[in-house]
């Protein structure tokens, strides 16, 4: 089986070399490695085009990440892809590990685990595995940005082709814009503890994390997708319908920081789409749960806010 593993790259000389090498140690006999350059203006092509024919390769102008993404989807021979930021790496066993457990599933399209974080930024570097939770119903992991990052899973090239592809306008949050498109045109996804995938965390400077409010927008667009879907299907359940509202509370949360009106507008989304939502996890401990429920989420905010200023 033959497995492509793509990588795009945007000005990463200093990342480049350390992927294209960890996808060659890939311990799999049946794989090629193919690299599309997305307009570098750094030393990232001339470290490329020192592997001569032990990749493929080819220059585009710059054009983003997803255009890139689907070039190297076009230039992809396997049935099963393999995507690699530049910026990240992968142990040697990664993919052999999940292609022999995905014999066991012929019909599936997106097969993923869990994926290790890496602070390359910390002395020495810190590497927390990122667990994905129970239950691992996809609608729900998506919900909950559980769903792991670009370079975790395998994918069936033909289930992301059938998709639609990457969004080439997507600025940000584009694996989960993907995996959304994925499930509401019938794919499968199917979750096995084998991992391998290293994500790297060395920049402030991304998008997702530069620009925060875009992000929290674009992720609120997706949840409101998933939900007017499902609930179009019959197949909101309880479960998922609470993920979505759960997902919407934490990013509220996070805009009350920001913006009072804002973080209550989306709290409003909340409660016309489930009625009697009560919080819960890590952003809702349960003296704030009462509160919420008892008071209302601007005056469970406004008194944790007094709080924090009276803890300092």
């Amino acid at each position: 089986m033959l497995i492509s593993i793509l990588i795009p790259c945007y000005n990463a000389e200093r990342w480049i070399a350390g992927a294209i090498d960890s996808a060659l140690a890939q311990t799999i006999p049946d794989k090629e490695v193919i690299v599309v350059d997305d307009g570098s203006t750094d030393g990232s092509v001339a470290i490329i085009r020192a592997y001569g024919d032990r990749i493929r390769f080819e220059t585009v102008p710059h054009a983003g990440a997803n255009p890139a993404r689907n070039r190297l989807l076009e230039l992809a021979r396997g049935e099963w892809v393999q995507y690699l930021d530049a910026d990240d790496y992968l142990q040697p066993e990664k993919i052999e590990s999940q292609v022999a457990v995905l014999r066991d599933h012929p019909d599936v399209d997106v097969f993923f685990g869990p994926v290790t974080l890496e602070f390359s930024s910390e002395s020495p570097v810190r590497r927390e595995l990122l667990p994905i939770p129970e239950p691992r119903d996809p609608w729900v992991l998506l919900a909950r940005w559980f769903l792991p990052q670009t370079g975790a899973p395998l994918w069936r090239k033909a289930a992301i082709i059938d998709a639609g592809g990457w969004k080439n306008d997507q600025p940000a949050c584009q694996e989960h814009e993907l995996y959304l498109r994925m499930l509401m045109t019938g794919k499968r996804f199917c979750y096995s503890d084998n991992n391998g995938a290293v994500y790297r965390q060395w920049s402030e400077a991304t998008l997702w994390k530069a620009d925060k409010p875009k992000t929290r927008r674009l992720r609120l667009q997706i949840e409101d997708a998933a939900e007017v879907f499902l609930r179009s299907r019959g197949e909101l359940t309880p479960e998922r319908l609470w993920a979505i509202n759960q997902a919407r509370f934490e990013t509220a949360r996070s805009t009350w920081q920001v913006d009072h009106d804002e973080a209550a507008r989306i709290v409003d989304t909340i409660n016309v789409s489930q009625p009697g939502f009560v919080p819960a996890g890590e952003a809702a401990p349960p003296q704030y749960q009462r509160l919420y429920r008892w008071l209302g989420f601007r005056a469970a905010e406004t008194i944790a806010d007094w709080r924090r200023q009276f803890t300092k």
